[in-house]
C-alpha cells in the first residue's frame, strides 16, 4: 500500500481507506493514526502512534489484530468501553484508554476526541474528531447514522473531511450519507462503509445536487490519498 512511505508536509494528511468498512488510516506530518484496523496486515503499519477503536462489532475489533499491532508499535489504544474491557489483557494498561463522548487524548500536537455515535447495534459505540498539529480537522463516523447532535458537533470543529457511511451498516444509505454531511458541513465529504460502486456514486450525485459547496472526494480502497 506504500504508506509508509508517505510523508506529509505541513498543512497536509494523508489518508488510507483500507478495508470495506470504516478501516482508515491517517497520517499527519509527526503521527500516524489507524482507525478500526481489520482486514489488514499488520505488517502495513510499521509505524503507529495510536489506534482508535470505535465499536466491538467484528468489522472494526480484531483483537488479535489489535494486539500485534500494539506489541509491534508500542502504540496509544484509545477504544470505546466494550472494546477497551475485550482488549485488557492484550494491550498494557498504561497504554489502554477507554473512551467515552467527551473524552480528549493529545498524542503529540495531535488531538484526538471521542465524540456521540448512532450505531444502535453496537453495545457503546463512538465516533471520532482528529485536528492534526496544522489544524486540519477530520471527523470519523464509524458506523454512525445522522443524529441531531452532529450539527452541533460541525458547527464547534469546522471540519474540512468527514467520512460518510454509505451502506453496509444497518440503516445506512447513500442518502444517510449524505445527510451526516448537511448536519456537519465540512469542506469535503468521503463516502465509505461499502462494497458497493453504486452507492459511491449515488452518493457523490445526491451530494452535488443538495450541497454542491461541499467537495466530495473519493478515496480508492487499498490507494493512499493526500488532502489537500
Amino acid at each position: 500500500m506504500d504508506f509508509e512511505r508517505i510523508v506529509p508536509g505541513s498543512g497536509e494528511v494523508a489518508l488510507l481507506w483500507f478495508n470495506p468498512y470504516a478501516g482508515v488510516a491517517i497520517k499527519t506530518p509527526t503521527k500516524t493514526l489507524v482507525v478500526d484496523p481489520v482486514n489488514v496486515n499488520a505488517k502495513a503499519f510499521p509505524t503507529v502512534d495510536a489506534l482508535l477503536i470505535t465499536h466491538e462489532h467484528y468489522d472494526h475489533l480484531d483483537q488479535s489484530l489489535v494486539r500485534e499491532l500494539h506489541k509491534r508499535t508500542n502504540c496509544l489504544v484509545i477504544a470505546d468501553a466494550t472494546s477497551a474491557r475485550r482488549l485488557e489483557n492484550m494491550v498494557a494498561d498504561e497504554k489502554l484508554l477507554e473512551a467515552k463522548p467527551g473524552l480528549e487524548t493529545k498524542i503529540g500536537e495531535v488531538i484526538v476526541k471521542a465524540e456521540k455515535c448512532h450505531h444502535p447495534p453496537a453495545s457503546t459505540p463512538i465516533t471520532f474528531i482528529i485536528k492534526t498539529e496544522d489544524g486540519i480537522t477530520i471527523f470519523h463516523t464509524a458506523d454512525s447514522l445522522p443524529f441531531p447532535e452532529m450539527q452541533e458537533i460541525g458547527g464547534r470543529e469546522k471540519l474540512d473531511i468527514v467520512f460518510c457511511t454509505v451502506g453496509i451498516a444497518p440503516g445506512a444509505s447513500p442518502r444517510t450519507g449524505v445527510e451526516i454531511a448537511k448536519l456537519v458541513k465540512p469542506k469535503v465529504a468521503v463516502p465509505y462503509h461499502t462494497n458497493s460502486t453504486a452507492d459511491l456514486n449515488r452518493f457523490a450525485q445526491i451530494l452535488a445536487e443538495e450541497m454542491p459547496n461541499v467537495k466530495c472526494m473519493f478515496i480508492e480502497r487499498g490507494k493512499p490519498h493526500k488532502y489537500p
